[in-house]
């Protein structure tokens, strides 16, 4: 019996070896690396440092390393910066016999436990080991650029940062566990490659069964997740932070700025250097299964938290959108569109990992031939003599987008503006436009319509793609921006395919769609001034949060607001003026649901007020003034005794306060058209 007992430990050893290597996949670059160190090819470099975040492999790859050297029959020690005292002396001891033994592998793991010991490890340690010697380290941090910039260290040296498995190999990963092919890319899109991430993940969705695409890891996985991946934070400011970092595309220290204040820089300098924050020309942004797990978790142990950051980021980013320079206006709209991803018909839609593979240029006049091709070959000869129209007539509202790698065309879009009736004999889908907007609300003086007209990819045509989503950005952040659009449209194929994604965010196909050739279109419209941006993206909040659609009505928020033509309005003016002392009547008033009153947060006589007070700040605005107090704000019983009052002959009285009341509507229809 004391001998089984003491041989079961190495049957069972044996066995959890064979199955870990069993289940590892990726790293094979990593792997020839380390066999190539082995077998002393001159190329290959003796001392590897892996970095990266907690979960991402390095331990996992450090076994197989130890693996691979044992069977090649070499000295194996292994060091964990866990267990170790954290001076030149506890490694020492560590390291035991590794100084002295020729052909020695030195692995250590959990680097950044003694990360104090760096510079001693590079200049006293490292260079004692015996020729022959194959090192790796892994930790959270990457080494200094003192030792990676050293000419000594330079042809000795191997620095790799571990990433996520690519997708085949993490789809190895979930198929060795026996993850039900239903759910694997669920799985795949939440932990984005992550190994931890991954294994956890697997555990549940077999356990679980998962019988559908709709899996969701379980809040202990999450909890799991960001114990292993994140540890602990400083402070309740650093892990808000974090949670702005996880739900934004970019994080800016402008961004944390605005949501922090004073502590934006301190917050920001230490979200750069955390292993698990990735940085950009625009910012940081946190890896996938990162976000993924805050967000998760947030919302499910903080949904009151959640609604209130989104909130808060959302106006942050509408306010840059409308304030950045035309060249930025993609960047800006796509990183406010971010910010609904977990709504499954934006992320359905909108494909932000593939955006970098084209480019988003101006049409020039050279492209004329390559635009119009495409049309043809989509669309049909009809569309393609449409197009040259409107090339014709308006070049600046078309977009090009070329392939990064090759430079090539290889899809377009237009974004008309119509102030006119123009071009509704040759393009019949403009002129569905134009009549649809005739009927359900006319532009005003000042006001246009637009439509983005075509949007062409030479593969996907109008399928979700990097150039599609681009040209969806584009159209949206023209949307935000436009202070005089009255009406939007946007044009696609009459295949169904968008319009629960369109509908889903207010913009709803016009009845009898237009037919070009062989084909029909629909058109989605929607009225910016009955639901002008801010109550628009707040509206597409609420339902978010609430897992609705807009489509379904308005979860909450105010009721659509009315609009108005200049004889309207003006007589809305006059007679909330000769109401104002009549609360009730006053009630009834259209402008109480017009954009002047809703978007001001005030009431309608705090908004009469106002005017009347702006008359001031004019030339011979006193008697206006005076004239409209004393009629209306002060309920003078008649206009003749108003006169009385004002020491007036009655005639002089009437023509200032017709005066008074015709710049009171002027001022306030141009808060009415512009929003301020």
């Amino acid at each position: 019996m004391p001998t089984d007992t003491t041989r079961t430990p190495s049957r069972l050893a044996h066995t959890l070896a064979a199955g870990r290597d069993r289940a590892f996949v990726g790293r094979r670059a990593e792997l020839e690396w380390f066999a190539a160190a082995l077998d002393g090819v001159p190329e290959a470099r003796p001392v590897h440092y892996l970095h990266g975040p907690g979960g991402i492999g390095k331990s996992t790859l450090l076994r197989v390393f130890a693996g691979l050297a044992q069977r090649g029959g070499r000295p194996v020690v292994e060091i964990d910066g866990r267990t170790v005292v954290p001076t030149p002396e506890g490694f020492l001891a560590a390291a035991g016999t590794a100084l002295h033994q020729p052909g020695v592998v030195l692995l250590i793991d959990t680097f950044e436990k003694c990360q104090g010991l760096e510079g001693w490890l590079w200049e006293r340690f490292l260079p004692q080991l015996p020729v022959g010697a194959v090192v790796a380290v892994a930790g959270r941090a990457e080494p200094e650029l003192l030792w990676t910039s050293d000419p000594g260290w330079v042809d000795l040296l191997r620095v790799t940062a571990l990433r996520n498995l690519a997708p085949q190999e993490a789809a190895e990963f979930l198929h060795a566990r026996h993850v039900p092919a239903s759910v694997q890319q669920a799985v795949l899109e939440f932990t984005g490659g992550n190994p931890l991430a991954l294994a956890l993940a697997a555990v549940v969705a077999v356990k679980d069964g998962a019988p559908s695409g709709d899996w969701r890891p379980s809040q202990d996985t999450i909890a799991t997740l960001l114990r292993q991946l994140i540890g602990s934070t400083p402070s309740p400011e650093h892990s808000r932070a974090l949670e702005v970092c996880a739900h934004a595309y970019v994080t800016s220290e402008s961004l944390l700025r605005a949501v922090f204040g004073v502590r934006a820089a301190e917050l920001f300098a230490w979200l750069r250097v955390q292993p698990f924050i990735e940085s950009t020309g625009a910012g940081l942004f946190p890896h996938d299964v990162v976000r993924e797990a805050l967000e998760a978790d947030l919302k499910w142990r903080d949904p009151e938290g959640f609604a209130e950051m989104h909130h808060q980021m959302r106006e942050v980013h509408l306010a840059q959108l409308r304030s950045v320079p035309e060249s930025q206006l993609l960047q800006a709209t796509g990183a406010l569109i971010f910010l609904y991803r977990t709504d499954r018909q934006i992320s359905e839609f909108n494909v932000w990992r593939e955006v970098g593979l084209v480019e988003d240029h101006p049409y020039v006049e050279s492209q004329r031939e390559q635009v119009l091709e495409l049309v043809r070959r989509h669309e049909g000869e009809e569309s393609a003599a449409i197009a040259a129209f409107w090339l014709d007539q308006q070049p600046q509202a078309f977009r090009v987008y070329l392939a990064t790698q090759t430079g090539e065309l290889c899809a377009f879009s237009a974004w008309l503006e119509v102030v006119e009736p123009v071009g509704l004999e040759v393009d019949p889908v403009v002129a569905a436009a134009w009549r649809y907007a005739r009927a359900n609300g006319p532009l005003r003086s000042g006001e246009y319509l637009a439509l983005a007209r075509f949007t062409i990819d030479a593969t996907a045509y109008q399928r979700p793609a990097a150039a599609t989503t681009l040209a969806q950005w584009r159209a949206t952040g023209e949307m935000v921006r436009g202070e005089r659009l009255a009406w939007s449209f946007v044009v696609m194929r009459d295949d169904g395919y968008w319009d629960g994604h369109l509908g889903d965010i207010n913009m709803m196909p016009i009845d009898s769609p237009p037919v070009v050739g062989a084909h029909r279109y629909a058109l989605f419209a929607h009225d910016w001034r009955t639901q002008p941006p801010g109550p628009w993206l707040e509206e597409k909040s609420a339902a978010m949060l609430a897992g609705a659609s807009m489509a379904d009505g308005p979860v909450r928020g105010p009721a659509e607001l009315v609009v108005l033509s200049r004889p309207e309005f003006d007589a809305a003016i006059r007679d909330a003026l000769r109401t104002l002392r009549r609360p009730v009547a006053l009630g009834d008033n259209p402008l109480n649901r017009s954009r002047l009153v809703q978007e001001s947060g005030k009431s309608l006589t705090e908004v009469l007020a106002d005017a009347a007070q702006a008359l001031l700040t004019e030339r011979g605005g006193e008697k206006l003034h005076r004239a409209v107090s004393v009629a209306y704000f002060k309920g003078a019983p008649t206009q003749e005794v108003a006169a009385e009052l004002l020491g007036l002959p009655f005639s002089t009285y009437r023509r200032h306060l017709g005066t008074a009341v015709e710049r009171m509507s002027e001022l306030l229809w141009h808060h009415e058209l512009n929003g301020h």
